[in-house]
């Protein structure tokens, strides 16, 4: 049976790699760690498709060890313990898990006394943070290489590798006429592009085949899944999904999320993606969305499927009726530019800690008031440095307790901020 083409196109030297030149370039970290043969335990970070697997392959191959590969959708305690006894029968072993943010605690903690002894060299791929997903104990044992999305140029030149180097597409004389809606249906996902190449190339019969944006629009269409737990459509769903919440469509929110649910997402996945949302869409409009937010993510990780569903759907109709602030999120961008286009601005004197006499002596701390000492537990005082005071970097938001806030502080601020 063919391979699919993803799989036929695997690049079998490091020139062949498209993409992440930032570790595997000429002098970059990983490609000497590669040439040196000298591997160790490895979390391989990054969205689908941009090649997590294809460079730990590529890196078991070039050490000459046993590899074994397994996906943490499919596998537990019992086919890791049963990859360490190969292993330690062979003396060193390198096992690639698929998805390791996909392991429990338990199935973690059976991979940590090998890695700690060397009998396995670790190779993780996940998409999401290793920070949350991987527990402290493996996670400091391996090093974390973070692969960036590919960019248009990545993208077309692996339809180029396609077109002249794979047997089956070569032998129909198949030229691409136009890239946008190929491009467009591949997200960024190298698999997912070459997938979809070879779908389209599968669904014309005829030879020579000229590929243009009307065909691809019209097989997609026809043929495309809903949605695919493997990855094909992840992003495109969870962005409808934000968009369904923050713009206040509880049932357009819900029907995105039946579909996360039916096509097996992480539920801590959709979960977290909650937790951000309560900050970044909601914020003080309504400080209690990150409380539940937090407690859904909490209630998610214990329970999981399927009785979490009821909590992701609380959740989600909370947020999604929620008044909506992204005040928090504009101020910290604001004050963060404000920090890279001035610098590290020397903090007011009447500010500073003075815990010596010789700080004192130099004026830190000098003339500061104590709020708590004022009518009102207020004093108009000047904290930013002198190059930005009076700057602005939050803006209340149009909702009932912002608005209370933006006059609390206009009152407060009369002369400085005004509001």
């Amino acid at each position: 049976m063919l391979a699919p083409l993803p799989e036929r196109l695997r690049p079998k030297t490091i020139a062949e790699f498209v993409g992440q030149q930032h570790l595997i370039g000429q002098g970059k970290v990983l490609r000497k760690l590669i040439e040196s043969g000298n591997i160790p335990s490895i979390i391989f970070w990054g969205p689908p498709g941009v090649g997590k697997t294809s460079l730990a392959r590529f890196i078991a191959e070039q050490v000459t060890l046993p590899f074994y590969q397994l996906s943490a959708i499919d596998s537990g305690v019992k086919e890791v313990r049963a990859v360490i006894e190969k292993a330690t029968q062979n003396g060193k072993a390198i096992l690639f898990i698929d998805e390791i943010h996909r392991f429990n605690k338990a199935q973690q903690d059976a991979l940590l006394g090998a890695v700690e002894r060397g009998t396995i060299i670790l190779f993780g791929a996940t998409t999401e943070n290793p920070s949350f997903e991987v527990i402290s104990a493996l996670l400091s044992r391996c090093q974390v290489y973070v692969l960036k999305p590919l960019e248009r140029e990545d993208l077309e030149t692996l339809i180029k590798h396609a077109l002249e180097r794979d047997e089956e597409i070569s032998t129909k004389r198949v030229t691409v006429k136009e890239t946008e809606a190929l491009l467009k249906y591949s997200g960024g996902d190298a698999r997912k592009l070459l997938n979809v190449l070879e779908l389209v190339v599968n669904s014309i019969n005829s030879s020579p085949v000229e590929i243009t944006n009307e065909i691809v629009e019209q097989v997609i269409q026809q043929k495309m899944a809903i949605y695919d737990k493997s990855g094909e459509q992840h992003y495109d769903i969870i962005s409808a999904f934000i968009k369904s919440i923050r713009g206040s469509d509880p049932n357009a929110a819900l029907y995105y999320l039946a579909r996360m649910i039916i096509g097996g997402e992480d539920p801590k996945f959709i979960a977290r993606r909650l937790l951000i949302l309560s900050s970044e869409d909601i914020g003080n409009a309504n400080p209690n969305a990150l409380l539940l937010a937090t407690s859904c993510f909490q209630a998610v990780t214990m329970i999981g499927y399927p009785e979490c569903d009821l909590i992701l759907s609380q959740t989600v109709i909370y947020l999604a009726t929620s008044a909506k602030s992204n005040s928090a999120t504009t101020a910290i961008m604001a004050a963060k530019e404000a920090v890279n286009r001035e610098g590290d601005l020397s903090v007011p004197l009447h500010i500073r800690n003075a815990p010596t006499k010789l700080m004192k002596d130099l004026n830190y701390g000098k003339d500061y008031k104590y709020a708590h000492s004022f009518e009102g537990n207020f004093v108009d005082l000047e904290f930013l440095p002198d190059k930005i005071k009076g700057a602005k970097f939050y803006e209340p938001g149009n909702n009932a307790r912002e608005i209370e806030i933006r006059n609390s502080l206009k009152k407060l601020w009369k002369e400085k901020y005004g509001y």
